[in-house]
């Protein structure tokens, strides 16, 4: 602890017998004022990386002032994100991460303060020139991170602006390569392809690319008027592609509409007919139906008032009887004929009922000989094939 404080007091008395010192101090209210002056006055797009070297691409106070160091205070603190490249005797000693270490005064110095966090540096635009000849101005965002301080400290005098320059280079080259149309449509393809070119560059100088994009694409105005009048162009035909196709899909949605109308309509024309040809055959057999029931109850009924007749001739006196109702019906007859007719032929004694009974009673003496003649002929009738060998013989 003595040695230490030993040194730091040597050092301060050095510092305290140079001239610089000393002119450093009268000059400081001059200097603070210049400062203030320059921190009013918007910032410049011109850089020096080393002091006297001028770049017009301006970006940021750490790039513009590489690289940059720290006075060694024997206990020194690294910030999270930065690491700390030391040297001793102007040789590599060792690279601190963050926390703290010691260094040896007047042996030891802080070379190099790097901070190993990802940053974007914009790549102003430029101009470039694609392979159909079309001159654009081209801009873009390049985000690296340093993954090795040793390199970053010694494999470049100044690693940012030597992977902006190389990134400008490569996006002028990719152009090149490609048409216009290319550019614009492939954006992610150009930034791969700018990606990759870069990204083995900068290898050597101790960062990694992340990525690059593309920030603006713009052509000269000459291109950007026929660009517009192009895309007028292409507006106007997919308007007129759109419409004819509306149309041609109306046209096809109301053909279809008719035709299913049409079968629709058909197919219910054809329901009705079915329908109504199945109420008819329906009807038609109800009816038969209806007609066969009411004949076949009319032969029943026939059937029985003839036996019930038949039962009632066998009894005594039921001839008479019989013959009796049928003058009463004979006489009706005649009454019936003179109400529709005015000329009328009638058979002789027409007007005596006893001759009416007499006629009625022979009626039924016929019926019932021509009844059993009828039974005896049935009855005594030869088959078919017998009368046809006694025709043959």
């Amino acid at each position: 602890k003595v040695l230490g404080q030993g040194i730091m007091a040597m050092s301060a008395h050095k510092l305290l017998s140079t001239s610089a010192f000393r002119s450093a101090v009268s000059n400081a209210p001059s200097a603070f004022l210049a400062t203030r002056t320059a921190a009013a006055r918007p910032a410049s797009r011109h850089f020096s990386s080393s002091g006297n070297e001028s770049s017009p691409y301006g970006q940021s106070l750490e790039v513009a002032r590489w690289p940059i160091t720290k006075t060694n205070t024997i206990l020194n603190i690294v910030p999270q994100g930065k690491r700390m490249v030391v040297e001793r005797f102007g040789k590599l000693h060792a690279i601190h991460e963050s926390g703290y270490f010691l260094a040896a005064p007047m042996v030891d110095r802080i070379a190099y303060v790097i901070d190993v966090r990802e940053r974007a540096v914009d790549i102003m635009p430029q101009s470039a020139i694609t392979r159909d000849n079309v001159s654009v101005e081209v801009s873009g965002n390049l985000f690296v991170r340093v993954v090795d301080p040793e390199r970053a400290a010694y494999g470049a005098r100044n690693p940012l602006y030597a992977v902006m320059m190389h990134a400008q280079s490569a996006m002028r080259s990719a152009i090149g390569e490609l048409e216009l149309d290319e550019i614009l449509h492939n954006r992610a393809g150009l930034n791969t392809l700018i990606k990759g070119s870069l990204q083995e560059a900068a290898v050597a100088w101790g960062l990694e690319v992340r990525r690059y994009e593309l920030t603006e694409i713009t052509p000269d105005d000459e291109i950007r008027i026929a660009m517009d009048k192009q895309a007028a162009a292409e507006r106007a035909r997919r308007e007129q592609v759109l419409r004819a196709e509306g149309d041609k899909r109306g046209a096809e949605l109301t053909s279809e509409g008719i035709k299913i109308s049409l079968k629709n309509e058909s197919e219910g024309k054809l329901i009705q007919v079915t329908n109504e040809a199945d109420a008819e055959k329906i009807r038609i057999l109800r009816e038969a139906e209806g007609k066969a029931e009411a004949m076949k109850m009319q032969a029943v009924a026939q059937a029985e008032a003839i036996g019930v007749i038949a039962e009632e001739l066998g009894k005594k006196g039921g001839r008479e009887a019989a013959a009796l109702a049928l003058a009463k019906e004979y006489a009706k007859m005649y009454g019936e004929m003179g109400s529709k007719s005015n000329t009328m032929f009638f058979q002789e004694s027409a007007g005596n009922a006893q001759s009416l009974v007499l006629q009625a009673l022979a009626a039924m003496k016929a019926m019932d000989s021509m009844g059993d003649g009828i039974g005896d002929v049935v009855a005594n009738r030869k088959p078919d094939w017998e009368r046809i060998k006694d025709n043959d013989q």
